[in-house]
């Protein structure tokens, strides 16, 4: 292997704090939403090889379920698919639940910033405590290439009413606190 980590971030905003180089990582910015994210990775992945790739990003809480912090994400659900007989959650042809490896909170994923407390209680009945736009793809993507891939979210708001704006309002501290994150987990 080649000795190199992929760091691999949604929105450029979330990398406010990090510099543009760092020891030991590619950095690859994505985009939002699951298909420039799975695009995007599978890219990189076909370049070249890496012994990890390292999501970092933003998430919402699902109805309070976490308070600030980042925290390790062990699995990922979509929230936004149904199966033919209409079950929330189910994709179908892809798997139900992907996981890290790692022990930690269940995040779902979806192609929609969710804000509102409807979408809340769909979310939390699928068993996630947070909510983002990426992270199932970024695991399903970095299982096909059977890369080990390590996912840090770092709550930038609740997903509730008025969401949008905690996100606007929070990005660069979760940003910095990302960043320290992987200073201090990586000796960088």
């Amino acid at each position: 292997m080649s000795g190199q980590r992929l760091l691999v971030v949604a929105h450029r905003d979330e990398l406010a704090a990090f510099p543009d180089r760092i020891p030991g990582f590619d950095i690859l910015l994505t985009g939002p939403g699951k298909l420039p994210a799975a695009h995007e990775l599978t890219r990189a992945l076909d370049r070249a090889d890496y012994d990890e790739v390292v999501v970092v990003g933003t998430a919402g809480a699902v109805g309070g379920a976490l308070g600030p912090g980042i925290y390790e994400i062990a699995a990922a659900v979509q929230h936004d698919v149904f199966d033919l007989a209409g079950v929330r959650g189910r994709h179908l042809s892809m798997p139900e639940r992907v996981e890290t490896g790692s022990s930690g909170v269940t995040i779902a994923t979806g192609d929609v910033f969710v804000d509102d407390a409807e979408a809340v209680e769909l979310i939390r009945s699928l068993g996630a405590e947070l909510v983002d736009m990426e992270t199932y793809v970024y695991i399903w993507v970095a299982q096909r290439f059977g890369i080990p891939i390590r996912v840090l979210k770092a709550v930038s708001d609740d997903a509730q009413d008025g969401a949008t704006t905690g996100w606007d309002d929070a990005v660069a501290a979760c940003s910095a606190a990302l960043y320290a994150r992987v200073r201090n987990d990586y000796g960088v």
